[in-house]
C-alpha cells in the first residue's frame, strides 16, 4: 500500500467500508446454529457415600435422670421472705437517701 498523495481527510479512517467494495478476504460469516431450549433435567446425581464413612462411636452416655419433684409451697414461702427482704432494704436505703437530701439542700438554704 502506498501512502496517500491527496491532503487527508480526518474522518475518513472512522467512515463505514462501502458496502459494495470486493470483499477484504475474509470468509462469508455464517450464523451459528441455535440449539433448542431444553426442559430442567434437575440437579445432577449424587455419588452415595463410601461404607464406613462416618466415625466410630466409642460409648453411648447414659440417658438423662428424671428431675426431683417441687414443692411449690416452700417456693412461695421462701419468695414471700425473699421480697420482704428486699422492700426492706429499699427502704432503708430510700429513708437514709432523703435524710442525706435534706442535710444537703439546708446546708445551701441556711
Amino acid at each position: 500500500m502506498s501512502s496517500p498523495t491527496s491532503p487527508p481527510d480526518d474522518d475518513a479512517y472512522w467512515q463505514r467500508p462501502d458496502p459494495t467494495a470486493e470483499s477484504l478476504g475474509r470468509p462469508a460469516r455464517s450464523e451459528p446454529p441455535v440449539p433448542e431450549p431444553l426442559g430442567y433435567a434437575g440437579p445432577p446425581r449424587a455419588d452415595p457415600p463410601i461404607a464406613g464413612w462416618r466415625p466410630p462411636t466409642i460409648a453411648h452416655p447414659p440417658p438423662p435422670r428424671s428431675m426431683p419433684g417441687q414443692d411449690i409451697d416452700a417456693l412461695e414461702e421462701s419468695e414471700g421472705s425473699a421480697r420482704t427482704v428486699t422492700y426492706g432494704i429499699g427502704l432503708v436505703t430510700g429513708a437514709i437517701a432523703v435524710v442525706l437530701m435534706c442535710l444537703l439542700c439546708s446546708r445551701f438554704l441556711f
